[in-house]
């Protein structure tokens, strides 16, 4: 399963408002970067990502979108 970067972000909540909303619409999500985020010390620096599987980022993208959450600029 080939997993897509959705969102990066230093904030905390969001992260956990984000995959709130993704289970809510059984989207499988992972949260990387959790264990450096806590070995710099939860300061801020080193921003999370939220990953999800290739096939679930069209309507995860839609999903953040509708909650007026700003994505990335795709690449």
């Amino acid at each position: 399963m080939c997993m897509k970067e959705l969102i990066r972000t230093t904030d905390p909540t969001l992260i956990s408002f984000v995959t709130a909303l993704l289970k809510a619409e059984d989207i499988v999500c992972f949260d990387l970067d959790v264990h450096m985020s806590t070995l710099e010390g939860s300061i801020g620096i080193l921003p999370r990502r939220i990953t999800v599987a290739d096939r679930h980022l069209f309507r995860a993208r839609a999903i953040l979108k509708d909650n007026e959450i700003e994505l990335p600029e795709r690449s």
